[in-house]
């Protein structure tokens, strides 16, 4: 008689139900000539209804709790911590009203520095604070991410005559936080 759960060695045997056959087909020999399906059940032995109903490899996880990230997610999370890191920035310097943006004459959207640093620094802190959920898998923070970053590029674009270089790079990351978001 064969060892409690030890599988056969092999020697002899016609391929009936515990024979070499059974063995190489992922089946291991039980007592009574018996066979058990080692291949997606795990080991045949421990307690009694585990072995068919925890899944190979031990439990999952909830999927939207503490999930993996996918790359595109965290490329947009990272751009948009960027992004509005550069908005905050681009906010304060305006408030201060320092020399570093072009004063513009008459402007259809010519809020003046203030008003646009204000809406650059609400903006940057909801991007930046987005962007963090984002990357720590935050399953909500998707849609939020999209709007974000399209309020931003209308920003920036309304913003151009003030600071057409730094308003073209902010544009282009909202691009690609949007593409990556929706992809």
């Amino acid at each position: 008689m064969a060892d409690c759960g030890a599988p056969s060695g092999g020697t002899g045997g016609t391929g009936g139900a515990g024979g070499p056959d059974a063995e190489r087909a992922g089946h291991e020999r039980l007592p009574h000539g018996r066979s058990a399906d080692t291949r997606s059940h795990g080991s045949a032995h421990g307690e009694i209804g585990t072995a068919w109903s925890v899944p190979p490899g031990g439990p999952r996880p909830p999927a939207g709790s503490g999930a993996r990230i996918t790359g595109g997610v965290a490329f947009a999370g990272t751009l948009m911590l960027c992004s509005g890191f550069l908005a905050l920035l681009q906010g304060v310097a305006a408030i201060a009203q320092d020399d570093i943006y072009a004063r513009v004459g008459s402007y259809v959207y010519g809020l003046g520095l203030t008003g646009w640093g204000w809406i650059h620094l609400t903006l940057g802190v909801l991007a930046a604070g987005t962007g963090v959920g984002l990357l720590r898998g935050a399953d909500g923070a998707r849609l939020p991410g999209i709007l974000l970053a399209s309020l931003s590029l209308v920003a920036q674009f309304l913003f151009l005559p003030y600071e057409p270089v730094w308003s073209v790079v902010v544009m282009a990351i909202d691009v690609l936080v949007i593409r990556a978001l929706t992809t």
